[in-house]
This record gives C-alpha cells, structure tokens and sequence, in this order.
C-alpha cells in the first residue's frame, strides 16, 4: 500500500509539475507559416509584418515559407496536409473563398479543412494602369476598351484570386472585354505591369501602393464602395460603375485538428498586434483595417466570402486557368 501511494504522489507530482509546462509550451520551436503566393504579394508582404511581431512577442521563429502555384493551391495543400500540431500555419486570402467554386475538383475544402486562428486586415484592390496607358480615369479606360475590343491585357496575381475575380466583375459589368494574363503573385504581375508589357491590373492595395504614390503606376480607382484613406485622391470604382464593390481579406488558418492551446495563443497574439497603434498605423499606410476577433469571427467571414464569390464566379462564367 506504502509503494502504491507512493507512485501516485509520484504521479500526481508529475501531472502537477506538467501542468505549466503545457499552459507555457507552445509555441517551443519555430512555426512554418506557408503564403500560397511568392514573395512581393499582399500576402507576403502582411505576413512578414505579422510573423516579425510573433517572433518577438512569442519567443519562437515564426518563417514565412512561400509556396506559389496552381492558382493559390499547392500552398493551401501543403498546409492542410502538414500535422495539425500547431507549428505550420497558412496565410488564408480570398482565392480561399473564390476557389471553392472555381475548381471543380480541389483535393480539399477549406471550410471543412482548414482550423481558422484570427482574421489580419481587410483591403480594397486597386485599378492601376502603367503610366503611358492613354486612360486616365475609369469612364476613359472603358470607352478605350470598347474602342479596342480584346486588344487590352489584364494582368492578375493568379486565376482565381480576388485580382483576378475583380478584374472578371469589372468586365462583367462594364462589357469591357479583356485579355486575362495570370502570373504567380503581385509580384510578377506588378514587374510586366510597370514597363507596360500588360496594361491593367486590379491588385490587393498593400502590395502596388508603394508603386502608386513613388509614381511608378497610375490608380484609376479603388474597389472598395467608399475611398480610401491611403489614396484620399483616388476615387472608387463604383463612382463610375455603379453597385461595383470588392474588397480583400486575410487571415490564419491551421490544419483542422490543431490543439486548441495553439489556437488561442496564436489568436490573443494576433489580437494584441492589430489593437497596438504602431500596427495599426502600418497597416493603415498599406490600405489595409484590422479585422479582429475570435477564431469564429475569421471562420464567419470565411464562410460569408465564399459564398458571395460563388455567385460572383458563376454569374461571370469565369474558369480556372
């Protein structure tokens, strides 16, 4: 009886020791944290800012690993298939939303597969043309595009992605009729546009701003239904077009099945980022508002984007390319 008792205070002991050591253990080693798109992207660039802020208020290395390719998804497969352990993360955007319809036989669904950790910012696309493009606002750009049917390139950051998908709405409900040039990421798309090689592209603002206000590229409008305090200037495409409105969004997600434990602390931390003033006017250079919240907030506006999307998709008749 002497022995038995003995091993359970041993045991008790353990479990008691233990018990901080989980509350405190994640993360203890570094976190992969996978952008579907390379880098120079708003995805890119929102991750680094975010994951700099982990790595110094969380004690471990948060990476930003980019995997681009097949339109937003060998990245998101990589991810969803990795263990749900905590330590591989995913950069969760609109093509998440968009293609779930666009594809008709994707490997995965993201609602159902993916664990969403916390929403990050919301932010217009921007309408953006290289500077020797004759338009300089959005009714010439469209009397330009009638009088040049098909002759017009339109650059997006991938098929599929809300670059492209708002560039789809735009000729949806224009009858602009435009060539649709994906590339993998902002980034190669941002690098033809410039020299004129392609001659619009409605891009994530956090990525082309910097290139707007260094005069590299000519705004014509945001997408957003009212003007943006980043490009005060600029005015929406909805002035021109009536009822038009896309905007981007970004977020974590984690293989489904991730430790609670891991969740929360990821989703506090977040959190505390997107309330600090410094954050948030950083954010705001970029065009980008914090979208807070609990893990259910982010997993709503998930599931509330794919499903404007999928009307988006199947009205335009747009297909994966």
């Amino acid at each position: 009886m002497h022995r038995i008792a003995c091993l359970a205070a041993a045991a008790f002991l353990a479990a008691f020791i233990s018990l901080p050591a989980l509350a405190q253990g994640y993360p203890n080693k570094p976190v992969k944290w996978i952008v579907p798109y390379p880098p120079g992207g708003t995805t890119d660039v929102l991750a680094r800012i975010i994951a700099q802020w982990l790595t110094e208020k969380m004690g471990q290395t948060f990476i930003v690993e980019n995997k681009p390719g097949g339109g937003n998804n060998i990245g998101t497969e990589i991810a969803i298939k990795s263990p749900p352990d905590g330590y591989t993360m995913l950069l969760v955007n609109p093509a998440h939303g968009i293609n779930a319809t666009l594809y008709k036989n994707l490997p995965f669904n993201v609602i159902r597969d993916v664990e969403p950790v916390a929403g990050l910012v919301r932010a217009p696309n921007v309408m953006e043309v290289h500077n020797n493009f004759p338009a300089k606002t959005v009714k010439e750009f469209i009397d330009y595009c009638k009088a040049n049917p098909g002759k017009i390139n339109m650059a997006s950051s991938g098929s599929g992605t809300s670059v492209h998908m708002s560039g789809e709405m735009f000729k949806m409900m224009t009858g602009c009729q435009m060539l649709h040039v994906p590339y993998k990421g902002a980034g190669p798309a941002i690098a033809d546009l410039i020299p004129g090689q392609v001659d619009v592209l409605f891009d994530n603002l956090p990525s082309s701003i910097g290139h707007i206000k260094g005069g590299k590229l000519r705004a014509l409008a945001v997408t957003s239904t009212e003007r943006d305090p980043a490009l005060p200037d600029t005015p929406t495409v909805a002035d021109t077009v009536p009822g038009y409105e896309a905007t981007a969004w970004f977020g974590i997600g984690m293989p489904r099945g991730v430790p609670k434990e891991a969740v929360d602390k990821i989703n506090a931390e977040v959190n505390r980022a997107l309330a600090d003033p410094k954050m948030r006017e950083r954010l705001a250079e970029l065009g980008g508002k914090p979208i807070p919240g609990t893990p259910a907030d982010f997993g709503k506006v998930i599931a509330a984007e794919t499903a404007k999307w999928e009307k988006v998709v199947t009205a335009s008749g747009a297909k994966a390319e």
